[in-house]
């Protein structure tokens, strides 16, 4: 039996959502674990991004998170209904639109703000900025949340599954930190996410993919 092709990297928070997504929706894939710093020709050749995740399916090659989930949905007979949210929902693609952008802008700068100037004290900055503004972002979070169990409602939904990883990012940057800020519902929502059978799942350590090796079927 084939099965569609995910090449995924276990810690990028797009192949994460991806892998979410798939899990959610009941759809076997062989998942290739690669290595950044190592990327295999198969890989490269699959997708001339060359950056996780990507979807190999249908005869197609998908390598936007996003649109690999909105497959997933659809392929699935969109059981959740989140591709049917997704395109009747402008508010949805405002949501994504931001995360994506301003707010993956500001996790890149408060996490390697090192990568973006040579200057210590400038770096310094950057990050404490930058983490400012990620604030705001989480802070609409918790207020969303203390009306509703997830952003979805009373179960977790597309805008949950695509910001989750991202917020378990932002995390880790500083976990002392984030841990001692109020944002309960945050906290929570968050906490929920990390305990639960499937973040298990889908954060299982496999070695990185080789040509010839059994397939591993997530």
């Amino acid at each position: 039996m084939s099965y569609p092709v995910l090449w995924s990297f276990r810690r990028c928070p797009y192949a994460m959502r991806a892998r979410l997504s798939l899990k959610l929706s009941a759809i076997e894939v062989e998942l290739r674990e690669i290595l950044l710093r190592d990327k295999p020709d198969a890989f490269l050749q699959a997708s001339s991004k060359a950056t996780v995740p990507v979807l190999e399916a249908d005869g197609r090659v998908i390598d936007e998170s996003l649109d690999i989930m909105l497959w997933a949905c659809k392929r699935s007979g969109d059981r959740h209904g989140w591709h049917h949210d997704y395109h009747h929902s402008p508010e949805l693609q405002d949501f994504i639109r931001r995360l994506d952008g301003e707010f993956k802008t500001h996790l890149d700068r408060y996490k390697y703000a090192t990568r973006y100037t040579e200057s210590s004290e400038e770096a310094d900055r950057l990050s404490r900025d930058s983490r400012q503004q990620g604030e705001i972002f989480i802070w609409e979070l918790d207020k969303q949340l203390r009306q509703q169990r997830w952003l979805g409602g009373d179960r977790a939904g597309l805008m949950d599954i695509a910001s989750l990883p991202f917020i378990r990012q932002f995390r880790i940057a500083d976990q002392s930190w984030f841990d001692a800020q109020p944002w309960q519902e945050v906290t929570r929502w968050l906490s929920e996410f990390l305990e639960s059978e499937l973040f298990a799942s889908v954060m299982k350590k496999y070695p990185p993919w080789q040509e010839g090796e059994t397939t591993e079927i997530l």
